[in-house]
């Protein structure tokens, strides 16, 4: 016996809310790409550099993001039965390694500049990272009020305000080379700049590790569902229990029920569905009901 609910809807409207701040997002952000590379190489500012790799790997994080959302939304067929709602999952995979190869880039370049020493234009620093930090924080607001429902947009709403706080600090880089004229602010910051963006990676990539492991998320307590299920009127005990994420946003489950009185009914199922869904957040959950009179499952145990 089974009962389950589907939040297909879910990346619908994630898709249909969000494409033009994506869109938007990633037209300003690609245009301050160029501008801040073009300016960082003029004026000899590796802090400026830095800061523009970080912003082309979050365009790209973007467009991945996008393309997820749009593929999520894609009905499932016979040979992807749960449609493509793990494409939100690849990427974050995909968005890990990107800044993973952004921040090899920035890493070989700054300490090339740390040992080649250059003048560097401070005021250029302080106008070029300026605009970021507007261009950055507006990009950020479109996603701010999706950021508690779906980890793509949390995601993209934290790596747009976290451009916009590095951009803060290439000003504040900018603005002490002004004053003292000491070459070394500016790769000092770009390596303080690559020590933020790789703490965020790092959370990035242990936490879609975990979500390609179909690890039980985080916000879901494995041994609380486990308690309620074995809660229940009539239930005996509770095995072959599995709780995985079906995407970033939808959270599956599997449990198999030993009831000695019998199927209680398609209203007990239900009652299950809705409270999983409720307390849990999981909307998708399949029970399977025994007696345990005739024969073990197969299943028992096995895991």
């Amino acid at each position: 016996m089974g009962a389950g609910h589907d939040h297909s809807l879910d990346h619908r409207h994630v898709a249909r809310d969000f494409g033009q701040a994506f869109a938007i997002g990633v037209l300003l952000n690609s245009a301050f790409v160029l501008v801040e590379a073009a300016f960082g190489l003029i004026s000899g500012s590796m802090a400026l550099v830095a800061d523009a790799g970080h912003n082309l790997s979050d365009v790209l994080s973007l467009l991945i993001a996008w393309g997820a959302a749009y593929m999520s939304e894609r009905p499932a067929n016979a040979r992807f039965t749960y449609g493509y709602k793990s494409s939100s999952i690849l990427a974050a995979l995909a968005n890990a390694g990107l800044l993973l190869v952004a921040l090899g880039a920035i890493l070989l370049e700054t300490f090339d500049r740390l040992f080649n020493p250059s003048a560097v234009e401070g005021m250029t620093m302080v106008v070029v990272a300026g605009v970021g930090i507007a261009i950055n924080s507006a990009t950020a607001l479109m996603f701010m009020r999706g950021r508690k429902h779906d980890i793509n947009i949390r995601g993209a709403f934290l790596h747009m305000a976290a451009d916009a706080l590095v951009s803060v600090g290439v000003v504040i880089a900018g603005a002490a080379i002004l004053l003292t004229g000491d070459w070394w602010i500016d790769p000092v910051t770009s390596l303080i700049i690559v020590a933020i963006i790789g703490f965020g990676t790092w959370g990035l990539l242990r936490d879609s590790v975990k979500l390609a492991l179909l690890a039980v998320p985080d916000s879901i307590d494995e041994s609380a569902v486990r308690a309620y299920l074995s809660e229940l009127p009539g239930v005996a005990a509770v095995h072959d229990l599995h709780i995985w994420p079906m995407s970033t946003t939808e959270t599956a489950l599997t449990a198999h029920l030993v009831m000695p009185g019998g199927q209680p009914g398609d209203a007990f199922l239900h009652e299950i569905a809705h409270e999983l869904e409720h307390r849990f957040h999981i909307g998708h959950a399949t029970v399977q009901v025994e007696t345990g009179q005739e024969h073990d499952c197969t299943l028992h145990g096995a895991h």
